[in-house]
């Protein structure tokens, strides 16, 4: 049993007493009125600082501070009380501090409540149920009165319980940082070495010319399948794995004999070690290399092509299948691939040695993409567990006053993980072609926007019209706006509608040649450059990609006082640009590579709010006491 464990079962076997704040605390507001602010002297918190207080900007003078009757001092509990109610931090200095009304000093009767044990309960589900049953919340912003803070209920164990509690608490939190620090670096360099990669791949050279032939898939060699396997050949339990495509290239549900099998691959077409089979109906298109282990596949659902390799290689072939060159047919109750589809297919072949370079370079990327979205998740999960495990075996409080969990075990905490070193991956240089253009040889339409007159009501209030302001362009996606106009604004001003999918530059001061892409039609401001790029000279975000690689080569192009750029600057820019079958598999890595370095949703920042939301629901947990009736 936990010493945990122990002082519970002693201490509280009938359960914990719940008591109003205001029986075991002070509770005060900051001063109602704005203060005089001075460049110096005592600090001013607000609701906005109760991350760290003593972060604010804010001052007022040492004689003003001197007519407040309430000061924080080392011990009290600070809680927001207007916008984000319920929000806690302790103070732990010494030092001279004034707060505004958003912000309530709850001082504890430290022989009742300790202060970080308040700051948790406060938190806790039970804590944020009370605050919300008495915050007034059709006020604008929502807030919670002085006195009805005083209303809320909070468990309250003996002080030794309390310890022990907050103890285990700021352990956990302490863990939850840490991890959250490591997460944070390896997204920073995951970040550096998404930035090399992008520039090294929009990095083209001349010097090494390859023959570049075009030929159809049918001309490699013969397309095949194996033989038919019947239902009744099959089993679920034994024997040698038949894919179907439903389970190609996942597990096999299905096995077929032994003698089945090496009857059929002696007497009919069989893949070799190397062959890239294809799935044609279902998933069509999605590949499989065949590893030579005992397998069966389903005949006609799933194909390859019988390739000796002479003149291109299976290694290369397989990332021309990812770029779909086949026509797929369609009119049937599913889309199917067939044999003729394939046949058909056109792909760009260079010689075998350049195909060798190509692929290591692929695989390359290939192993990085996967590092990203297995090899870290799967650290990530490992570590989840290990907190997972901590969490699951803390005591709690059940509903009868004892615990349902045995003694709280601590695994012992794996050790970072090292740094691994990489050698550079040497990028061949291209050999589909390219050709050094300006981005005014690819842009279909170009224009600025415009900003409505300030002070006229009917340009902005009740605006439904996105308007993009250059603050707003910081490498990313554009999916909404801060702020909007109305129609009498586009049209009494320079303001005007561009389509979604625009590649956007800022133009002026310290903005200037931060770029963004709009997900959505929108108006803009003068100091954004709009460009409509021409979908069949270049894909947009092949172009959104290029600029961000090329952005010290245009910020060289700023010019005046502002360090401002124009038009004529920013479409003289020169790109590389490659074919629009090459666009795509570099974009496709690139938004790869974006997407799990700065997707909020998914990737390394989705995994690190999760450590938070991790630790909310411990928090929770572990503050949930039976009330003593």
């Amino acid at each position: 049993m936990s010493k945990l464990d122990e002082m519970i079962r002693e201490l509280c076997p009938d359960g914990v007493e719940y008591v109003k704040l205001n029986s075991v605390c002070d509770i005060y507001d900051g001063t109602h009125s704005t203060p005089n602010y001075t460049e110096s002297g005592v600090k001013f918190a607000s609701v906005e600082n109760i991350g760290n207080l003593y972060a604010t900007r804010k001052y007022i003078s040492e004689k003003d501070f001197e007519k407040y009757k309430i000061k924080p001092r080392i011990g009290d509990v600070m809680m927001t009380r207007i916008g984000s109610v319920g929000v806690c931090t302790v103070v732990d200095r010494n030092e001279a501090l004034a707060f505004y009304v958003s912000l309530a000093l709850l001082r504890p009767q430290l022989d009742k409540v300790q202060s970080r044990f308040l700051k948790y309960a406060i938190e806790s589900i039970h804590g944020r149920k009370e605050l919300r049953k008495r915050t007034l919340i059709n006020a604008v912003p929502i807030k919670i009165n002085k006195d009805d803070i005083g209303k809320v209920t909070i468990p309250l164990p003996p002080i030794e319980i309390q310890r022990e509690i907050v103890h285990t608490l700021d352990n956990y939190t302490e863990n939850v940082v840490k991890l959250q620090n490591q997460l944070t670096a390896e997204l920073t360099a995951r970040q550096k070495q998404y930035t090399f990669y992008r520039n090294k791949l929009l990095t083209f050279s001349g010097n090494e010319k390859a023959k570049i032939v075009k030929i159809s898939l049918g001309d490699i060699g013969p397309i095949c399948m194996c033989k038919r396997i019947l239902k009744s050949q099959t089993n679920t339990v034994e024997g040698v794995p038949f894919y179907k495509i439903g389970t190609f290239g996942k597990k096999a549900d299905a096995y077929i004999s032994k003698e089945t099998f090496d009857e059929y691959r002696s007497k009919y077409s069989f893949p070799k070690k190397g062959d890239v089979l294809i799935s044609a109906a279902g998933t069509i298109g999605r590949t499989v290399v065949y590893d030579g282990k005992p397998a069966y596949f389903q005949d006609s659902n799933i194909v390859w092509i019988d390739n000796n390799e002479s003149v291109v290689l299976n290694s290369y072939l397989r990332y021309c299948y990812e770029l779909k060159p086949w026509k797929v047919s369609s009119g049937g109750t599913i889309q199917r691939l067939y044999n003729d589809n394939i046949a058909k297919a056109i792909i760009t072949v260079p010689p075998l040695d350049v195909q060798n370079r190509i692929v290591n370079v692929l695989d390359n990327f290939e192993k990085i993409c996967s590092d990203l979205n297995i090899g870290l998740p799967a650290e990530i999960e490992a570590r989840q567990k290990q907190y997972e495990y901590y969490r699951d075996k803390l005591l709690t409080f059940a509903e009868t006053g004892n615990t349902i969990l045995s003694r709280a075990e601590q695994s012992r905490a794996e050790q970072s993980r090292a740094e691994q070193s990489r050698a550079l991956i040497k990028l061949l240089q291209y050999v589909f072609g390219y050709a050094v253009v300006s981005l005014q040889d690819v842009v279909k339409n170009s224009c600025s926007g415009g900003t409505p007159k300030k002070g006229v009501s009917e340009y902005y209030e009740d605006g439904n019209i996105p308007w993009l302001r250059t603050q707003e362009v910081v490498f990313r996606d554009i999916c909404k706006t801060e702020c909007f106009i109305t129609e009498s604004a586009v049209k009494n001003s320079a303001a005007k509608w561009i389509p979604e999918n625009c590649v956007i530059v800022a133009i002026s001061g310290a903005t200037a040649g931060r770029c963004a892409i709009n997900k959505i039609p929108l108006t803009t401001n003068q100091h954004c450059l709009n460009l409509e790029v021409d979908p069949e000279m270049a894909l947009y975000r092949y172009v959104y990609y290029c600029i961000c690689a090329k952005q010290e080569e245009l910020l060289a192009k700023k010019e005046g006082a502002r360090g401002d750029l124009n038009s004529t600057r920013i479409l003289s820019l020169q790109i590389d640009l490659p074919s629009i079958e090459k666009q795509k598999r570099i974009v496709s890595i690139l938004d790869r590579f974006d997407a799990i370095c700065n997707d909020l949703t998914s990737g390394l920042p989705a995994e690190i709010e999760a450590r938070q939301k991790q630790y909310e629901y411990y928090r929770d947990k572990l503050l949930s006491f039976k009330e003593r009736l």
